[in-house]
């Protein structure tokens, strides 16, 4: 069974990622969590949204979850975690609407291109 925590050890890392990069769109409504107990063998992190059925029902605003999977991030070297979470924060789009930019968009170069900007500031 997998678990969940809040993972403040990331929420800190995205913080600091999102102003260094200036995703001025990254906000408190992303939320950063460590599970526990996956079979995933290959996944190191997800991005989730609120779907918008959901933000209906619940009358609120858009949010995302970064998800980091224990088994395989923890084990990261430091650059390796922050590439991931580039990876990740590169998967939500300016307009902060509930979806995603995909992989066209979201590749190794572009992640490259922003951690090397990252440790430069």
């Amino acid at each position: 069974m997998i678990k969940y925590k809040h993972a403040l050890d990331v929420q800190s890392k995205i913080t600091d990622l999102s102003k260094k990069l200036e995703m001025e769109h990254i906000d408190n409504r992303v939320v950063c969590i460590r599970s526990n107990g996956s079979a995933s063998k290959r996944t190191i992190a997800r991005c989730h949204s609120l779907p918008r059925i959901m933000k209906f029902a619940l009358g609120t605003e858009t949010h995302y979850v970064i998800e980091v999977i224990s088994e395989q991030y923890d084990k990261l070297n430091e650059e390796e975690q922050l590439k991931t979470l580039i990876h990740e924060l590169m998967h939500i789009p300016k307009s902060f609407g509930g979806g995603f930019r995909f992989h066209g968009y979201v590749n190794e170069g572009n992640v490259n291109v922003l951690y090397r900007k990252y440790k430069a500031s």
